[in-house]
Formats: C-alpha cells, structure tokens, sequence
C-alpha cells in the first residue's frame, strides 16, 4: 500500500536559473533566497524522506480539454523556453518516470469525477515549471508530471486529487507531491517591469494580493486549508498562478477541506515582476493528513 509521505507549494520562477552575478544585479545586491530553499528541501527534506515519486504538478503544463498525466518511462533531451529563451536554453534533462502509477492516476482521476488522460508521446514538451525545480531536489526518485487543465473548476481540480491519493493507495510507492507554482500572478507592463524586478515584496502587482497571499501564508502555517479552499472565489481576484489548481490538485490529494498539515516556510516571500514565489512544505501529521499537526 502507498502513501503520501509529504507535499509542498514551490516557486519554479525563472530566476532561480540565471547566473549569481545576474541575480544579485536585479535584486540589489543580493541573492534570492528561492535557491537556498529548494536546496534546504532537498538535504532536509526529500534526502530524509526518500521517496520513490515525486508527483508535480506544473501551471506551465496547461492543457485544454483534461488533464494529463506524462507517462513517459523516462523524459531527456535539451530544453528552450519559449517563453524565455534568453535565460533558458539548451537546459539539459534526464527524468525517469513511473509509467504504471502515471496511467493509475489517470485511471482513478477519471473515477473521481475529472476527465484525465496518462499521455507517453515522447514529443510532449516538458516545461520549466518541472524542470526548475527538478535542478535543485531531483535525486534517484522517478519523476511524474501532471498537467493544469485551464477549463477546470475548483471541484475538478480537487476530485483530480482524491482519485490521485487513490491510486498512490493501490501501488506500494512513497510520494512526494510539489505543486509548481505562484500564489497571486499579475506581472507589471513591459514598459514598467525593471522598475519591479528585485525580490522585496513591495513590488508585487498590487497590495490587495500581497495581502490575500500573506493571509493564505498564515492559513497554510496554522494549517488551516479548510479557510484557503473556501475563499477560493475571493483569491481568484487576484488571478493566482493556474487558478492555483497546482494547490488544489495537492489538498485534494491530502483530504481537501479535512486536510490539517502546517506548513512551513522553506524562502522569503518574494516578488518577482509583480508576481508572488515561495516555498512551502507541508510535513504528514502523525495522524494523517486530516490530523492536527
């Protein structure tokens, strides 16, 4: 039988890739705190834990009409942004997956009431929103790629979840579940944007979503999903990376609204460009997921 051993809300911003010198030049003076994070989750974290999955679900994996499940035995080859091409280019990759679990997903998805579909075309692009975070925690675990439908509800991004929780159930894996992404996602104009490039929280689009982040950020270290799943339609407001479908698809795994793991903060909380990037690890409660921490 398997098990969710753990679970975190990370930033795969683009910034985590350039050069020190760089990130120090657009953050006056210093370097983000996004990098030593990831790097603290991996010999903290994942190399205690040692799963056998790592799940992600990648907002920059967006897909139409279900989601997807990268079912690919193994993913390697170069990568260029088409988004930016400038700071990632010819990125090299090499990613075993989990075939079996990736269609089981698809398969208990499907059952739970989300159309999905396990996918192991071996065009299929990969995107940064894996590949970014893989960098810095990937080890010897296989890595499964799961998409960000854009035409999902709330509902659906959660039943996507509780089928996933079930077919981790039915397979003898221990997983990790990363949902890639920001919270509050508005960028400033072009014509505005190197004013707002450095990682001070002051430069997120607008203070109303540096509040409803920060009040989400409260929620998750009280453990308190319950509150953050219900104001779902409030935070869309303020337009939150793929409708924040990449938390969603994790809590549902983890009981939804029941869900009661506190979370704690692996970065700062940062800005960059007007959109906001953190790092948030959930530890399993000694109960379950629905324990008190």
């Amino acid at each position: 039988m398997g098990e969710i051993i753990g679970a975190a809300l990370v930033s795969h911003v683009p910034t985590m890739v350039l050069p020190l010198e760089d990130r120090v030049e657009l953050n006056e003076g210093k370097d983000i705190s996004l990098i030593a994070g990831l790097q603290r989750l991996r010999t903290e974290v994942l190399d205690v834990l040692k799963p056998d999955v790592v799940i992600i679900f990648d907002t920059h994996f967006a897909t139409l009409l279900e989601v997807v499940v990268a079912a690919h035995g193994r993913r390697s080859g170069l990568y260029t942004s088409d988004e930016l091409p400038r700071g990632m280019r010819q990125v090299p990759y090499n990613l075993q997956g989990d075939p079996e679990l990736a269609e089981l997903i698809a398969a208990e998805a499907n059952l739970a009431g989300t159309r999905s579909t396990p996918i192991d075309d071996p065009c299929l692009p990969i995107h940064y929103g894996t590949l970014n975070v893989a960098r810095y925690l990937q080890g010897n675990e296989k890595w499964v790629t799961v998409s960000l439908c854009q035409t999902a509800d709330t509902d659906d991004f959660l039943k996507f979840g509780q089928g996933l929780a079930r077919a981790i159930e039915k397979l003898d894996r221990r997983v990790v579940l990363l949902a890639s992404g920001s919270m509050s996602h508005r960028f400033w104009p072009l014509k505005e944007l190197a004013k707002h490039e450095a990682s001070d929280p002051r430069h997120i689009r607008t203070p109303e979503a540096r509040a409803a982040d920060m009040e989400r950020l409260a929620w998750f270290e009280a453990g308190e999903h319950d509150k953050v799943i219900g104001t779902m339609d409030a935070f869309l407001a303020h337009a939150p990376e793929g409708r924040f479908g990449h938390y969603l698809m994790m809590a549902g795994a983890l009981g939804g609204t029941a869900c009661k793991a506190k979370g704690r903060l692996f970065s700062d909380y940062e800005n960059a460009t007007g959109t906001s990037q953190v790092h948030v690890w959930f530890d399993k409660p000694e109960g379950g997921w629905s324990a008190q921490a």
